[in-house]
């Protein structure tokens, strides 16, 4: 659903309320790019029909007096169900859409389903190629059919033109809206932003990818915590207390992740750094794939969940 703005008669058309509860900003893509995602898989659609009307006519399954008719029933038996396949198979995308970095999504924040995509794809007939074919066939001699045709053909623009989401009438029935691709992009890293955390004459430890499957934000958050503690300041009890609870960390770790070199007591900061700094590229890697990781029982739920 949209989130109302008190201040705003209207909500923001680009400010989004997904099922999770987080807003998110979409910028709802325009007429001029949605027609040129149009104008581009119409070609491809239309010369995939002319390639099979070649190969029909040196087949000899088609005749002169059948070429037009042919190629209008290849046209639409092509460009009916690439619309939906496409769709469905690149989630909300055909191959203009791709090309125009835009794509279909759910006007409620949530997935898009089958039978949103067939409903807006089959309502796709009616608002534009029915009213293309209507203006190919204006003919002076009959001026109430050829009123009509630009009345339809008037209305049929007009809808997304005035809609707040420039929905067209496939959309407003499928409940689905048109949208600019989000730009993904990470936050600095914190360990290579940060000298405390990033040394460059620090030993390397590698880490593999099922080794830091383990663990999550949480953990991550805890890590960072423990190594900006000022270790440097402590002094006494307190920083034996320190070195031990780092030492005992590090082997919890070492135990967790099955990582069988033991760590030099010199080389623990180390160890740890290089470990936080792997972890959080490995979980922002994730979280660009849609999995977000909260804590170390993560595998735990995914099971319970299949």
């Amino acid at each position: 659903m949209f989130r109302r703005n008190p201040s705003q008669e209207m909500p923001s058309p680009d400010l989004v309320l997904p099922p999770e509860g987080v807003p998110i900003r979409l910028k709802v893509a325009g007429v001029g790019v949605r027609m040129a995602a149009q104008l581009t898989d119409i070609l491809i659609t239309f010369i995939a029909a002319i390639c099979l009307l070649i190969v029909l006519g040196f087949l000899r399954l088609t005749s002169p007096d059948t070429l037009f008719a042919i190629g209008a029933l290849l046209f639409f038996l092509l460009r009916v169900p690439y619309y939906i396949l496409a769709e469905l198979l690149w989630n909300g995308q055909t191959l203009g859409k791709r090309l125009m970095k835009i794509k279909v999504v759910a006007h409620d924040g949530g997935s898009l389903t089958t039978h949103a995509v067939v409903l807006r794809n089959l309502m796709k007939e009616a608002e534009i190629f029915l009213p293309g074919t209507l203006v190919l066939m204006l003919d002076s001699a009959s001026p109430v059919s050829s009123f009509m045709a630009l009345a339809w053909v008037a209305m049929a623009l007009a809808i997304p033109l005035l809609s707040r989401w420039r929905q067209r009438l496939g959309d407003l029935l499928a409940g689905t809206h048109v949208i600019h691709l989000p730009q993904p992009i990470l936050m600095p890293d914190l360990a290579r932003a940060d000298p405390v955390l990033h040394r460059a004459d620090a030993p390397g430890f590698i880490f593999l990818a099922h080794q830091l499957d383990h663990y999550g934000a949480f953990e991550l958050q805890t890590l960072e915590g423990l190594l900006r503690a000022p270790s440097t300041a402590m002094t006494g009890a307190n920083y034996v207390n320190h070195r031990a609870t780092v030492g005992a960390i590090i082997e919890k770790i070492r135990r967790k992740i099955h990582y069988a070199d033991p760590v030099p007591v010199a080389d623990q900061d180390a160890f740890l750094r290089a470990f936080y700094s792997a972890q959080r590229a490995h979980l922002e890697q994730r979280q660009l794939f849609g999995e977000r990781r909260a804590d170390k029982h993560h595998a735990r739920h995914v099971d319970a969940a299949d």
